[in-house]
């Protein structure tokens, strides 16, 4: 069962390492504040004391050490946290909230990527969200050269992103699979190409939905 919020309006970016979503995510936030729109900016894994404190074990690259299933539980906990301190607060004052990364993340990378078991991760995601899914997820697309190589420019490292291009290959399908089972809610948007047109893109996704939910 998917459970929307029922107020407000739950936005998600995701996609592999070095797409822009931080950016992405900050322009978004503007520029519904710009419109004296209420949004609340968040992340994952973290943004809360606890969820900080994950956030750092999760991606330290010295934690080489981590199973996958300690892996998938962590990143779970923070998401709960995150959910109860800011996220499902938000919804109920009718604010718009936009998260970068959420749900759609774990299957990808814990899923695709470390191959565990998608019907295990779904029951976990259920518990830790209690089936809050996003109203609209706009997942940023590009090739995974292109993405570590820009991480790398600015000097962005983890756990993660030291993973071998097999490995980011089969998360970048996994976004995509999760796409083409889910086009109602998640929609695609080319991260290669110049930045504004990148956002000009993410904006009119947007900025659609919302009028159709009255919002705009």
């Amino acid at each position: 069962m998917q459970v929307n919020s029922k107020a407000g309006f739950f936005i998600s970016l995701e996609g592999i390492e070095g797409t822009g979503k931080t950016t992405q995510s900050a322009y978004l936030s503007d520029r519904l504040a710009a419109l004296g729109l209420g949004c609340l900016l968040t992340h994952e894994p973290g943004d809360t004391v606890i969820g900080e404190k994950i956030r750092e074990v999760l991606l330290h690259t010295g934690h080489k050490e981590m199973t996958f299933m300690t892996e998938l539980l962590l990143y779970n906990a923070a998401r709960a946290q995150l959910l109860d301190e800011k996220i499902r607060p938000a919804l109920a004052r009718g604010m718009i909230v936009i998260t970068d990364r959420f749900s759609d993340s774990t299957v990808a990378y814990q899923g695709y990527g470390r191959g565990i078991d998608l019907e295990l991760i779904a029951s976990l995601d259920s518990i830790a969200t209690q089936c809050t899914k996003p109203d609209l997820t706009l997942l940023f697309d590009v090739d995974i050269e292109t993405g570590l190589r820009r991480n790398r420019k600015i000097n962005k490292i983890d756990r993660l992103e030291l993973e071998d291009i097999a490995f980011h290959t089969k998360v970048r399908h996994g976004f995509n699979e999760i796409a083409r089972k889910d086009t109602g809610r998640v929609r695609i948007i080319d991260a290669s190409l110049p930045l504004e047109e990148v956002q000009e893109a993410a904006w009119k996704v947007l900025s659609e939905e919302m009028k159709k939910k009255g919002l705009l």
